[in-house]
């Protein structure tokens, strides 16, 4: 628009495959990662510092119930998170896994109570969408979202959004999130018609035709 562009404009976002990332059986999963009945937060991700793990490490040692982090990922900042969790006395506390390939990440995200992408702004970077936001919603698994980059626009009213950086706003949100039942299942129905209707591949397929079929009437009527 700042170039004086004055057509329509389609964005199409990121997709997900829904028959893929779906709701799985994860109790044998959750027993042998020895997760047993505790309330489960969820990473997926790089372990990089902009990606804010140390914030979410940081806001669960603040909880006060049965909890355990699931960490899913793989990084050169891992040994400093796992530093990090041992001076706050929570390491025995968080199961890490290594990355695995795309097809088995949704039996992890089963496993999972709640997912958070906790990344942080910086000079050079944003979060410029949050894949994995999507994926967790379609896996019927509730998500809360740091405020940095787009990640505020995917989730829109189908989880919940912390301060980035703040562990104290974030612990609060994974306590509400913990601490209401029927919250949950509210985030959980939102998410999965949020996926489904908006970040399928197959409505992003159907808008991507749409646009196209714009710029050609646009064009023949241009050309009368």
């Amino acid at each position: 628009r700042c170039k004086g562009y004055k057509g329509p404009i389609h964005i199409s976002p990121n997709g997900v495959d829904v028959d893929l990332f779906r709701r799985r059986d994860a109790r044998a999963l959750r027993e042998r990662l020895g997760l047993g009945g505790s309330f489960v937060i969820g990473y997926v991700g790089r372990l990089v510092r902009m990606k804010g793990v140390h914030v979410l490490i940081e806001a669960a040692s603040k909880l006060d119930f049965d909890w355990k982090l699931l960490i899913l990922g793989r990084g050169d900042y891992r040994a400093e998170l796992e530093r990090l969790a041992e001076g706050l006395g929570v390491s025995g506390r968080i199961v890490w896994v290594d990355a695995v390939p795309a097809v088995e990440v949704p039996n992890y995200m089963s496993c999972m109570d709640v997912l958070v992408l906790p990344s942080l702004s910086t000079p050079e970077w944003v979060e410029f969408f949050g894949r994995v936001l999507i994926e967790a919603m379609a896996c019927e698994v509730p998500v809360i979202g740091s405020s940095c980059g787009e990640i505020p626009s995917v989730v829109g009213d189908a989880g919940l959004i912390f301060r980035e950086g703040d562990p104290e706003d974030l612990a609060a949100k994974i306590e509400a999130v913990w601490g209401s039942p029927p919250l949950r299942e509210e985030l959980r129905l939102k998410g999965l018609r949020r996926a489904r209707e908006r970040f399928s591949w197959e409505r992003i397929a159907e808008g991507t035709v749409r646009a196209y079929e714009e710029l050609i009437r646009a064009r023949r009527k241009k050309q009368r």
